[in-house]
This record gives structure tokens, C-alpha cells and sequence, in this order.
């Protein structure tokens, strides 16, 4: 069983290494390193506004930014991060948009809304996840994350699977059905190093990629919830399931490693 593909306008998938420019670009500038990604040439056929970016790449870099606020006191600020291509090259950048109550009350099982906007700062993907349980002794009431592109139309779901001991994840379409399974270890202390959930095709036996938590140093991983994810997937799947998959990596922050204890813990320490 294979994976939903994006057919593109031209004809034929998009050529490989399309994210890299031409034209050398100045630094800040579309194209160049550090600066923001290039408009695509070639985009999908009925391709949502603004995903024709991910139609072009096989890799994402999702970067949490450290807030000082949150990382001294313990007081939870909104997310921000930044969504970047295999040359650093900025794609979109994310922002949690959830009331202060909600934050410090809720912790990392609060219900959330997170925008992810275009170089131009608007809104290109919407994610909404609702106050759910996560326990597995709740395997009616698990965790969802709805996924628009662009805000307003459904593009695809994020839904947890339920499973005693390793995390499963199911992506689905815009119509419920499932296009691809994720399946993650039963341990995600990432002391010792990156943390990989696999991506497969719905037989749960064709590979089609992965999301990895990537190690980011003693001090940050101790005293921060700022957290880096890597993507891969192919090049030519749909930009929706790109999307909703993105959408994924959000939803696993949450539930896996938006560890609030970290941060009491360092606050007691301190007390003494």
C-alpha cells in the first residue's frame, strides 16, 4: 500500500533539490541561507495558497523558540517556532495563540490553537486541538488535532491511536480516512540522545518517513521545553498529508515533551 501523492501542474513530480536557489541570494533575502525560502516555480495541481512551499521539499526542521520568561521562572508562554528546509532556509513560522489562564492551568494537556503564517505574516495553516485526555484508559476521548489549509477548509486530522505502551498516531484525510501511521518507543527520555517516530503507509509495513526529536543539549533539555523536530517524507507526497503531518509534530510536543515538571523542579531547586 502506498501513500497519497501531489500531482503537479506541469506534469511529473517536482524536480529534486528544488528548495536550493539558482541565483546567489544576500543573506535575509528569499533564497539565501538563514533568509527565507524561494516562491516555487512549479506548484501542485489544486494546491491550498501557501502550501506550495512543502511541495518542494522532503525535509522540515521545526525550532522552538526559548523564551528567557519561561525558561528563569517557570511561567508558561505561548509557543513560537520556526519551520525551516534542509538548507535553514525559513518556511513558515508558528505561533500558539491560548489565553495565559490556560497555559499555567492546563499545562501540556491544554487545548490549543496554533497559526502558522508565510513570510508575509499571514495565516497559511490552522491547527485546533481540543481539551482531551490522553490516558490509555480513556480510548474513547484521545487526542485530535484538526489541521486547515488554509484556515477554514479541512485539509486532515492528527488523531491518537490507542495503544498501552507506545504512542500511535494516526494522519487522516479531510474525509476521515486514514493515509499514514506513526508509531513511536516506548520511551521518550531523550537524555541519551534523538527520539524517532516511524511513518508508515496504513499497512503499517511500507515506510514512508519519519519525526525525529532531536537532542539539544544537558542545559536546554533540563531548564526549557524548547524543543527541535526533524521531518522527512517523500518529495512527492500530497501537500495536505505535509501539512497534516506537520500538524503531528505539534500535537507530539505537547504530549510527549511539553514536561512543565522540569521547570518546577528547577524552580524548587532554586527555592533551596
Amino acid at each position: 500500500m502506498s501513500y497519497p501523492k501531489s500531482e503537479m501542474a506541469g506534469g511529473g513530480p517536482p524536480p529534486p533539490g528544488a528548495p536550493v536557489q539558482a541565483q546567489p541570494a544576500a543573506a535575509g533575502m528569499p533564497g539565501a541561507p538563514g533568509g527565507w525560502m524561494a516562491a516555487p516555480t512549479q506548484v501542485p495541481a489544486n494546491c491550498p495558497k501557501g502550501l506550495e512551499y512543502l511541495a518542494q521539499v522532503d525535509q522540515l526542521l521545526i525550532k522552538q523558540k526559548v523564551e528567557a520568561l519561561e525558561a528563569f521562572t517557570g511561567f508558561e508562554t505561548n509557543n513560537k517556532y520556526e519551520i525551516l528546509n534542509s538548507l535553514g532556509q525559513r518556511i513558515y513560522h508558528a505561533v500558539e495563540d491560548t489565553c495565559c489562564c490556560t497555559r499555567n492551568c492546563c499545562g501540556s494537556s491544554r487545548p490549543f490553537d496554533m497559526k502558522i503564517l508565510n513570510n508575509q505574516n499571514q495565516e497559511v495553516i490552522h491547527l485546533s486541538r481540543p481539551l482531551r485526555c490522553s490516558s490509555c484508559w480513556c480510548p474513547c476521548c484521545l487526542q485530535k488535532v484538526t489541521v486547515e489549509a488554509p484556515p477554514g477548509k479541512v485539509a486532515g486530522y492528527v488523531c491518537q491511536s490507542w495503544s498501552l505502551c507506545k504512542p500511535r498516531m494516526r494522519i487522516e484525510n479531510a474525509e476521515e480516512e486514514t493515509v499514514l501511521r506513526i508509531k513511536g518507543p516506548c520511551c521518550q527520555l531523550n537524555i541519551c540522545g534523538d527520539i524517532e517516530f516511524d511513518v508508515y503507509a496504513p499497512d503499517e509495513e511500507t515506510y514512508v518517513g519519519r519525526v525525529t526529536k532531536q537532542w539539544s543539549g544537558l542545559g536546554k533539555e533540563l531548564f526549557t521545553d524548547a524543543d527541535n523536530f526533524g521531518i522527512s517524507f517523500p518529495l512527492d507526497l500530497d501537500v495536505n498529508v505535509k501539512a497534516t503531518l506537520l500538524g503531528a509534530v505539534f500535537l507530539l510536543d505537547f504530549m510527549f515533551f511539553e514536561n512543565n515538571t522540569k521547570k518546577d523542579d528547577k524552580m524548587k531547586h532554586d527555592h533551596h
